[in-house]
């Protein structure tokens, strides 16, 4: 995962200035060609160990991101898995981490008013025990059932699963697709790796699971030819506001793909 901290402390300023002199470099079409996915966690209320106060976007602000995407790109607008990487034509996938309340509460309803598909990425240890902020089953049960909603795991115990042994790291994948499964009625063939860590131990250990599209959290757009189990996500800022949404629509923020290795080339990233 890009460590936010390392990036917050460049400087909101310089961050923006960097990716203003980016985009202005940048060649080729206004926006950089393939599956963009999206990546939001909280909604308002405080996010889980959000230390940094960027996780938690106030729902007036992402209401102006999902407005701007239906104006602007509602032809281009896709669920997560039905978005093949069989073509280099822009596309935007809407996804969510962790599993909050506030994303039934009130990022459901308005995406569901606009017709916006989107994926819970749901950490199964917080519904299952009954954390404070978090979904409750019932919940996640009426979730899971609104047309548009997708819904994947986040692990069990959201711990980093490139520091799990061999069994801890079947447990977090196979038991949190199983509750899932269980709990929605459906089969779960989503996963965004916590914290963003993924190598190719835990990319190979996915896909014995039965996971067939996973999310790390490297910034990019995803081409053809991009493992399905390794897509890189945009992350979505507190401070983000339409100017940042749209540079980050568009690829001016990609740079940020650079401060660390790819893990979908790697053994140990």
């Amino acid at each position: 995962m890009i460590a936010p901290a390392s990036i917050v402390k460049v400087g909101r300023r310089a961050r923006r200035a960097i990716s203003c002199s980016y985009g202005q470099l940048r060649r080729g079409p206004a926006t950089r060609p393939g599956l963009r996915i999206l990546m939001y966690h909280a909604l308002g209320t405080p996010a889980d160990g959000d230390f940094l106060g960027i996780y938690s976007i106030a729902p007036a602000r992402f209401e102006t991101h999902m407005r701007y995407l239906v104006e602007h790109y509602r032809e281009s607008l896709v669920p997560l898995e039905a978005a093949a990487l069989s073509t280099d034509r822009f596309r935007v996938a809407v996804t969510f981490d962790d599993g909050y309340r506030d994303t039934w509460a009130v990022g459901a309803p308005l995406l569901r008013e606009m017709g916006i598909p989107f994926t819970v990425f749901v950490c199964t240890g917080a519904v299952a025990g009954q954390r404070m902020g978090f979904l409750t089953s019932d919940e996640l049960r009426t979730l899971a059932a609104q047309p548009g909603v997708s819904i994947g795991s986040h692990g069990a115990s959201h711990v980093r699963l490139t520091e799990c042994d061999d069994r801890r790291l079947r447990d977090e994948l196979v038991d949190s697709r199983h509750y899932l499964e269980d709990l929605c009625g459906r089969g779960i063939v989503l996963l965004s790796y916590p914290h963003g860590a993924v190598d190719r131990r835990v990319r190979d250990a996915a896909a014995t699971a039965g996971y067939q599209i996973g999310g790390c959290s490297r910034f990019d757009c995803n081409a053809v030819g991009r493992d399905p189990l390794i897509l890189c996500r945009t992350d979505i800022w507190a401070d983000d506001d339409i100017s940042v949404f749209e540079q980050k629509l568009r690829g001016d923020w990609d740079w940020l793909r650079w401060i660390h290795s790819d893990p979908a080339s790697c053994s140990g990233c």
